[in-house]
């Protein structure tokens, strides 16, 4: 879940961010413009004053001119002239005509198009000039235009226009949005730690809910979670999973206490009437088909209340874990049960290395390779082998019995260890349903599992698994 939430944050923070970002470089890279333009029309301005120091020019080759038009004329050419020298702005004074007044350089005329001729107009009509159009820091190409007029007796006699270069304003405006990026990803980094400190603050304890959940569901009943911490919703979940678990714990409890006491007082009458077959047994002939029967029934009976009572104290014993030889102990189970394969022709071999250790109830990993070595000893034909099998398997140990018996179908595999469960083609052969059922819940009070597959081309391969490390303790929310 935390690989779904956590890139959705970040994409809405990503998005927030750029929401916020974008903006606010559009308005630098204005407010960065608008600096560089009401410079020029502060220039502008002062130029105008000069020009209207000069004489409006002569009409015609007869008029004559003020004495010293051509000294104020020549200062306002040497202001124009070191004005550009300085900043590498044109700037130029030109009347209605667009001839030149003065101009540096002098090379300077009236822009025929565009926002320079635009502005020149605007000015001419006693305008200020609209503001030209936004530089971007890759419009190496751009300029910056202004124009303003220069009146005189109430009239507009000339106008006064600069050209500036964007270079310098290109830079502040790139130098402004660097600055803008290194923020937004300063930001970024921080609303990133601050998603993965909230998703693993609200997605913890759902991690510790499953964790229990499942703990229950392979049989650790009393797991539960600590309803303390994490979001008011996560707490009041952990509240009624509490709650869940206990009434679980105490149904089951009630079960277990209903099949042991009930296996327990049907073993005393059942144990009277199989004395009373005996005794009635005595006083028929040998061989007699029914008495055979009941006994048989009777004894099966017998067997059934037996695994029922194992059951019972199996769901209810917690298990002993010890650091075991696993190796050592299937060698040995398999030497105990090597007699009876000897006796139905059945060639029960082991194989492996001679130590593997895990963590594991000896008990109940020696009972748990009985049932499953005497279920691959009922199934299996004479010369036949049934091999068991231990190795380790990263984290945790295997023993594998495969068998050469007739196996079970796909459906079949799916319901192997139910209780009473017996496939409909091996009814003819003696057992309760039980003993597999115990096997699982021996195997998983001790953190181990189980586990069946086909062994071709024909047989039964059943897995016990058990860990090489000591179980962990049941989860807590923190």
């Amino acid at each position: 879940m935390r690989t779904r939430l956590l890139p959705l944050l970040i994409v809405l923070m990503a998005a927030v961010l750029l929401a916020l970002g974008v903006p606010l470089g559009v308005i630098t890279a204005g407010v960065e413009q608008q600096k560089v333009v009401v410079d020029r029309i502060d220039d502008a301005a002062r130029f105008a004053s000069l020009a209207q120091f000069v004489t409006a020019r002569p009409e015609g080759p007869t008029a004559v001119k003020s004495p010293d038009e051509g000294e104020r004329r020549a200062t306002l050419g040497a202001e124009l002239e070191r004005y550009h020298t300085l900043y590498g702005i044109r700037a130029g004074v030109f009347y209605r005509d667009h001839s030149p007044m003065a101009a540096a350089p002098a090379s300077l005329t009236v822009p025929r198009d565009g926002e320079g001729r635009q502005a020149f107009n605007e000015a001419l009509a006693g305008r200020r000039s609209h503001d030209p159009h936004q530089i971007w820091p890759w419009d190496d190409t751009g300029r910056v235009p202004v124009a303003s007029p220069v009146i005189r007796d109430g009239d507009v006699v000339a106008v006064v226009v600069t050209d500036s270069p964007t270079d310098r304003m290109r830079a502040h405006i790139l130098h402004d949005w660097l600055f803008i990026a290194a923020g937004e990803c300063v930001a970024m980094l921080v609303a990133v730690g601050a998603a993965i400190r909230l998703t693993g603050w609200v997605l913890r304890p759902v991690r510790v809910l499953d964790t229990a959940s499942h703990d229950i569901a392979t049989g650790r009943m009393n797991s539960r979670v600590a309803a303390t911490a994490g979001p008011p919703e996560l707490r009041r979940l952990a509240r009624s999973f509490n709650e869940m678990a206990d009434n679980v714990e105490d149904v089951l409890e009630q079960q277990r206490a209903f099949v042991a006491d009930a296996s327990h007082q049907l073993r005393n009458p059942l144990a009277a009437l199989l004395l009373r077959i005996e005794l009635l047994a005595l006083e028929l002939p040998d061989g007699n088909e029914e008495i055979a029967s009941v006994r048989t029934e009777g004894k099966r009976l017998a067997r059934v209340l037996d695994d029922l009572l194992d059951l019972a104290l199996a769901e209810h014993a917690a298990a002993d874990l010890q650091l075991t030889d696993v190796a050592a102990l299937a060698a040995e189970r398999v030497d105990s049960w090597r007699p009876l394969a000897d006796s139905k022709g059945v060639r029960l071999t082991y194989e492996g290395a001679g130590a593997v250790t895990g963590w594991a109830d000896p008990i109940a990993l020696s009972s748990a390779l009985d049932a499953v070595v005497d279920n691959a000893l009922k199934f299996t034909p004479p010369d036949e082998p049934v091999t068991v099998a231990v190795v380790r398997d990263g984290e945790s140990v295997t023993i594998t019995v495969a068998d050469r018996g007739p196996g079970l179908a796909d459906d079949e595999l799916t319901r192997i260890g139910d209780r009473f469960w017996r496939s409909s083609r091996h009814q003819n052969v003696s057992g309760s349903g039980l003993g597999l059922s115990i096997t699982r819940i021996l195997l998983a009070a001790g953190g181990g599992a189980i586990s069946y597959a086909p062994h071709p081309p024909h047989g039964l391969r059943v897995t016990v698994t058990v860990p090489r490390t000591a179980p962990s303790a049941a989860p807590v929310l923190p």
